[in-house]
């Protein structure tokens, strides 16, 4: 059973920046995409980026440009990299894993909190 653990969400002021980590519990197979998704209150949960084993990467309009999603398979890990933050941006961000041919194969972190206010 992998569990994941998001960290470095916070408080943040527009323009500013932040780092999100998802670390991994047990180890990562090549066949999991690692993905970040974000969700604002009231809203649905929204794909915010996605990385796959190789390297290739995937963002959503609303981000692409300002986020970068990277991963480290050796140390299992995925961080996602937040430049240009926008109130817009405030959402809890969730770390999820998920099999590329077995969709039920899914796992979700905590999520973290990022808030972007003056």
């Amino acid at each position: 059973q992998v569990q994941l653990v998001e960290s470095g969400g916070g408080l943040v002021q527009p323009g500013g920046s932040l780092r999100l980590s998802c670390a991994a519990s047990g180890s990562i197979s090549p066949n999991y995409r690692m993905n970040w998704y974000r969700q604002a209150p009231g809203k649905q949960r929204d794909l915010v980026a996605t990385i796959t084993s190789d390297g290739s990467t995937i963002y959503a309009d609303a981000v692409q440009g300002r986020f970068t999603i990277s991963r480290d398979n050796a140390k299992n890990t995925v961080d996602l990299q937040m430049n240009s933050l926008k109130p817009e941006d405030t959402a809890v961000y969730y770390c999820n894993a998920r099999h590329v041919v077995l969709s039920w194969s899914v796992y979700w972190g905590q999520g973290t909190q990022v808030t972007v206010s003056s």
